[in-house]
């Protein structure tokens, strides 16, 4: 049952449209043993193509059965697509996938089908309309069925003993019928109860008045005891209920009325002292004595109020179901005494906003008016465009499409907001319309340049733009469209020839390097688009900004007076730099926001949360609508639920230019599931954050942190150092000890911290790759390819794998050499298919694929006693230019023809799991005759030399930092940062590999140089015993644990002194730098680490630290003679205010707060704060 017009049914009985079930049984038993048949040969039975409303078999696994169906949708996956299939014997939707899908025999089409639909005849829906400008309300046709309607329809089917239907039409196989149920020995015509509720009307026709009467054949109407012209208050139209005879005679003309209809009698004495005033109507007699028939329910006062309180579960003895609909003059004292009594959590606002019934419930800001598009036909696009669209099967125009094509068409500006729009085509169609108009342009100069700009947050959006501009450039005059992304590389943005091309898509950086070589790149410029505008802002506003002046002074220019000057704005999210843009470089924009958020901001609406227990809510939300008749305020109230309550509005008396708006939000502490989401709003709005929500979502993330302690470590974190957004990333962003410290870590990372000899053998980007660490002296997993090699020569030995299992380990043939892999996933297959493919990683070489499972064959338990040799390798210290957070294609493609199946010498300098940093990565040819090695190129040196990639100093400094949250060392001895040392064969010598060459004693010296993990190189503290333990037993590499000491600290105007409790100090360092602390000691057999990054600047060569009995005294010259609000930048429990050297400050000079006074985070800060909660997860040293 869709609704009242739209429901499928099975015929019983005798007639010209019934078959008997017997023959359905007989047909569905014919189609599983015709379609199982061919259960192998399956090409001889599948369709040569599918699309949409074609009829075929599939095999449903719910009926798990044959079936035949029409295919309403088809969904393109990455191997395969998946069809949604309508199955007309069962009135099923269902999604199959496209092996399971036959060709319907014409045998098997001859019975008709089972499922028969049906609406029922002349009975259309209705819907409230409230128009506050005549101040009625009154029931008027609409397009779709009410959600209330489509319920009591299925409450009535699903109540009912018997069923009957009265055939009166068939149009387009669809059956208009008279619907008749029994209900406790009731006959009730369904048609006439949706009428008689309110629900429904009957459509008139020239014959007849559209009642069912006409179309009885024993009584007149099975349903007589309802009067049929009867009309009922305007609010009953949202839920039917039954009520209870319970009337009030007394009508006073004039008085205040409230009307309440309440399911039980039983309840109506605990609402008669709530209601004051008023008169209680109980009864439909009384309703319609009130309203009369067809009369409008008018309301004179300001305040109009429709409260719905539905289906909720109360407190005290109000445990029963409930509705009310209250209709009020003056009723405030009502409204408070009601939120006293019921929960507020139920209690809800509702009023239907007066709109058009046939309009679509979609929300649209525009400052300017425009007239939606209906459809394509009626689009601004030119002939050829739309029939290249219709041909490609496009579904548009989109809702926000409709609005943003004719302005954009015409060549207005348009700026368009729209959450769910991330979509080209909210720009490419109308714009390729524009430029097929050449006269517009002859009054251009005759230079070479494009007429269209396309701005681009990142490489891979461009990609994807120009490639739809190359998919429709045939049907459009010849355009020559360019994507144009450069790097840092002068002679390549030297050598960009753009004669002929009329539209480039390009970033703000390069095409800003182009500019610089190509002056007359803005002469001929008339459209510029801002693709993600709020993405262009946020990441790169300086060189928008600077490509937005030059637009505006080339299209000022005389020469250009007279042609087209049209800038486009599209993104998802408003963002504070778009006024900016509209103010001074658009003229008069079309705006288009269908983001009802993203208005909020735009229309500078105050966004305030109001934190407050769960029992004082009533008393603040009263306290905010505490306003008189002096000082009217307009209020909007939301609730939760759509059904129950949409929005309270009154249309605005002055001009909303000059009204302050203001949201407020009450925050309790059963708000749990919205916090996060308020938090982002208020973010985005750049408005104050309480602490209580900063505190509380600090905790929330934290704990969504710790949900992915079992993911993988972020692919970001391990490439660059960091996670530009860690809330929307899927993986952990925190050390696992069980996944990135396993007992049985292999030997060759732990055994080689130094030099090491690589193969690279699986390339994902430019700077993480897949391969092994070779042995040169003995290698294993070369001896042990040579004897799978040697084993699966011997034709007996090719056994195939009978019973495959997941992470089971098998052997494969790739050409003429084996591999051993392990299955990861097993596709789903039928019981009785013998082939089906599976998912398998490579486990020597890091690949994954998908493989047939009469492929895999079995491999001897001494093949698998090797562990797996695949190691991920991470190239460090460099990154993509221009803030983008992947690697251009060019890079990877250049890289992976350079390395791939070559021998490479590395050095290691950090190690998670089964991951290996490594800085350098170098090729050497080794010249034994002259005993020398010269370095053919180092891999970090080729990425920079392409241009698009940049240096990252930070990279491993992040990832100590993440390790040290884990208090692992990997040596104890190391105490100073991580440095990049490296010999002669470093990336800073190999900047020209033809003229380096070094002695073969330098790689003994690099192989037997020390490596960090975790922390600092080496100063002489601990033993050197211990770091050759951790370094030959796999166990131990992680053993020493260092200790973070207890510190107080305390202030004066100029220094600032921190005590570190450590008794004993037998050795210890102490290292300043502007804004950090590192202050390492050794007591006992413990080591003790404290990374301190300071809040504020200090002078470094002032500062000192003296060793004392117990404990160590480090004094900190501050830069600036001021109060520090706190000691560190972030979070840390070991750290504490000394309140004993408490000294005073001026009030405005103080470092804490004084009294009760709430404090306000800036959006700005809220970040860092919350990002400091997260990698800590320690209390605050303030």
């Amino acid at each position: 049952i869709k609704d009242p017009g739209c429901f499928w049914v099975t015929m019983k009985g005798s007639g010209p449209y019934v078959v008997d079930e017997i023959e359905y049984k007989n047909l569905n038993a014919e189609m599983n043993r015709f379609y199982d048949k061919f259960s192998k040969d399956v090409d001889e039975v599948k369709p040569v193509t599918i699309e949409e409303g074609q009829i075929c078999v599939v095999f449903s696994k719910e009926l798990k059965c044959w079936c035949r169906a029409i295919i309403k949708s088809i969904i393109h996956c990455t191997d395969s697509y998946q069809t949604g299939c309508f199955l007309v014997d069962y009135a099923k939707y269902t999604f199959v996938k496209s092996e399971n899908i036959r060709v319907a025999l014409e045998t098997f089409l001859q019975i008709p089908y089972r499922a028969k639909k049906c609406r029922l005849y002349r009975t259309k829906p209705v819907t409230l309309r409230v128009d506050f400008h005549e101040d009625t309300a009154k029931m008027v046709p609409a397009e779709r069925w009410d959600s209330a309607a489509t319920q009591y329809f299925r409450n009535l089917l699903k109540a009912t003993t018997q069923m009957k239907a009265q055939l009166c039409a068939v149009e387009e196989n669809t059956f208009d019928v008279f619907l008749y149920v029994r209900i406790k020995n009731k006959k009730v015509c369904v048609n006439d109860d949706l009428v008689l509720k309110n629900f429904a009307r009957f459509e008139g026709a020239k014959e007849n008045t559209g009642s069912s009467a006409h179309y009885q054949e024993n009584q007149t109407s099975l349903n007589i005891e309802s009067p049929p012209g009867k009309t009922v208050n305007p609010g009953l139209a949202f839920e039917p209920v039954l009520f209870q005879e319970r009337i009030s005679r007394s009508l006073e003309p004039g008085r205040k009325c409230v009307c309440i209809y309440i399911l039980n009698v039983n309840l109506l004495s605990q609402f008669e002292s709530i209601i004051s005033n008023g008169i209680l109507l109980t009864n439909d007699t009384c309703v319609s004595h009130f309203t009369k028939t067809n009369q409008i329910i008018r309301c004179r006062d300001t305040v109009k109020l429709f409260m719905l309180y539905k289906k909720g579960s109360l407190e005290g003895e109000l445990h029963r179901h409930l509705l009310m609909c209250l209709i009020a003059l003056d009723i405030i004292e009502i409204l408070v005494a009601l939120i006293n009594v019921l929960p507020l959590s139920l209690f809800a606002m509702w009023f239907q906003s007066f709109q058009n019934p046939n309009e679509e419930k979609s929300f649209v800001f525009l400052n300017n008016k425009i007239e939606p598009l209906s459809g394509l036909e009626t689009a601004p696009l030119f002939d050829d465009l739309k029939k290249e669209l219709t041909r490609k099967k496009f579904l548009g125009p989109n809702f926000t499409e409709s609005y943003c094509w004719p302005p954009i068409a015409r060549g207005c500006d348009v700026v368009a907001i729209s959450c769910q729009e991330n979509d080209p085509f909210l720009y490419i169609p109308p714009v390729l319309t524009f430029l097929q108009s050449e006269n517009c342009y002859k009054a251009l100069p005759r230079r070479n340049g494009p007429l269209a700009l396309i701005l681009c947050p990142g490489w891979k959006k461009a990609q994807h733009v120009f490639e739809l501009l190359q998919m429709y450039k045939r049907c459009s005059r010849q355009l020559h469209p360019m994507l144009i992304i450069l790097g840092q590389n002068k002679e390549e943005a030297r050598s960009v020839k753009t004669q002929g091309c009329e539209v480039i898509v390009s970033t703000p950086y390069s095409l800003l390097r182009l500019f610089e070589h190509h002056s007359f790149l803005f002469c001929r410029l008339c459209h510029l688009v801002l693709d993600e505008v709020e993405v262009l802002f946020s990441d790169a506003t300086e060189q928008v900004f600077t490509i937005l002046n030059y637009y505006k002074k080339a299209v000022s220019a005389e020469e250009q007076e007279y042609s087209p000057q049209q800038i486009i704005a599209v993104g998802t999210h408003w963002n504070k730099h778009m006024s900016r843009l509209i103010k001074e470089f658009m003229n008069d924009p079309y705006i288009v926001i269908t983001a009802m958020e993203e208005t909020s901001i735009y229309g500078n609406v105050q966004q305030v949360v109001q934190p407050c227990t769960n029992s004082e809510r009533t008393a603040v939300l009263l306290k905010i609508l505490d306003f008189t008749h002096d000082d009217l305020q307009k209020v909007l109230v939301f609730t939760d639920s759509v059904n129950e309550a949409e929005m309270v509005h009154k249309d605005p008396s002055v001009d909303q230019e000059h009204t302050k708006a203001r949201s407020v939000i009450l925050l309790t502490e059963n708000s749990t599931c919205h916090a996060l989401g308020i938090l982002h709003d208020l973010q985005h709005a750049e408005a104050g954050i309480p602490p209580e929500l900063h505190d509380f979502t600090a905790k929330m993330l934290e704990a969504a942190e710790d949900k992915k302690f079992s993911r993988p470590l972020c692919a970001y974190l391990k490439t660059f150092g960091i996670c530009k957004n860690r809330t929307v990333c899927p993986d952990r962003h925190q050390i696992n000890l069980q996944i990135d410290v396993p007992q049985n870590i292999p030997d060759k990372i732990t055994q080689t911290p130094g030099c090491v000899t690589i193969l690279p053998l699986h390339i994902l980007n430019a700077t993480n790759y897949f391969g092994r660490i070779v042995d040169k002296q003995k290698d294993q997993y070369t001896i042990l390819a040579e004897e799978m090699n040697e084993y699966f020569k011997e034709p007996s030995n090719k056994i195939s794998a009978k019973n495959v299992e997941k992470l089971a380990f098998y052997g494969l043939r790739e050409k003429t050499l084996y591999h051993r892999v392990q299955v990861v996933e097993v596709s789903s297959k039928e019981e009785e298919s013998l082939f089906f493919k599976v998912t398998i990683k490579y486990i020597d070489e890091g690949r994954t694929s998908q493989v047939q499972n009469y492929h895999l064959l079995h491999l001897p338990a001494r093949f698998q006693c090797l562990p797996p040799q695949a190691v991920e390798f991470i190239v460090c210290r460099v990154k993509p230019i221009d803030n983008e957070i992947e690697w251009n294609p060019k890079v990877t493609h250049h890289i992976h023809h350079k390395i791939k199946g070559k021998l490479h010498e590395a050095k290691i300098v950090h190690t998670l799991g089964n991951t290996a940093w490594i800085d350098p990565m170098v090729q050497i040819t080794r010249l034994s005759e002259l005993k020398l090695s010269v370095i053919e190129y180092n891999v970090r040196s080729e990425i920079l030399s392409t241009g698009l990639g940049t240096d990252n100093p930070e990279h491993i400094t992040q990832l100590q930092k993440l390790c040290q949250h884990m208090r692992v060392l990997d040596h104890v001895e190391n105490l100073e940062p991580l440095s990049t040392k490296e010999d002669t064969a470093g990336p800073e010598n190999a900047s020209d590999p033809q003229n380096i060459s070094i002695q073969e004693k330098s790689t003994e010296n690099w192989n037997s140089s020390k490596t960090t993990f975790g922390n600092h190189p080496s100063d002489g503290v601990a033993e050197t015993k211990e770091a050759e333990d951790s370094t030959l037993h796999q166990h131990k590499w992680y053993k020493n644990l260092d200790f973070y000491p207890e510190i107080k600290w305390f202030q004066n105007e100029e220094t600032v002194t921190v005590k570190v409790k450590v008794a004993s100090v037998a050795d210890y360092k102490c290292e300043f730098s502007k804004e950090k602390v590192v202050f390492s000691a050794c007591s006992g057999d413990k080591l003790y680490l404290a990374d301190m990054d300071l809040h504020q600047s200090i002078l470094e060569e002032k500062s000192t630290c003296v060793i004392k009995d117990k404990e160590a005294v480090i004094v900190l010259l501050k830069e600036k003679k001021e109060a520090w609000c706190k000691l560190l930048k972030n979070k840390n429990l070991h750290v504490s205010f000394d309140f004993e050297h408490w000294e005073d400050f001026e009030d405005d000079k103080s470092p804490f707060p004084v009294g009760t006074q709430k404090l306000y985070y800036p959006a700005a800060g809220i970040e860092e704060l919350v990002d400091s909660s997260e990698s800590s997860g320690t209390e605050s040293d303030e």
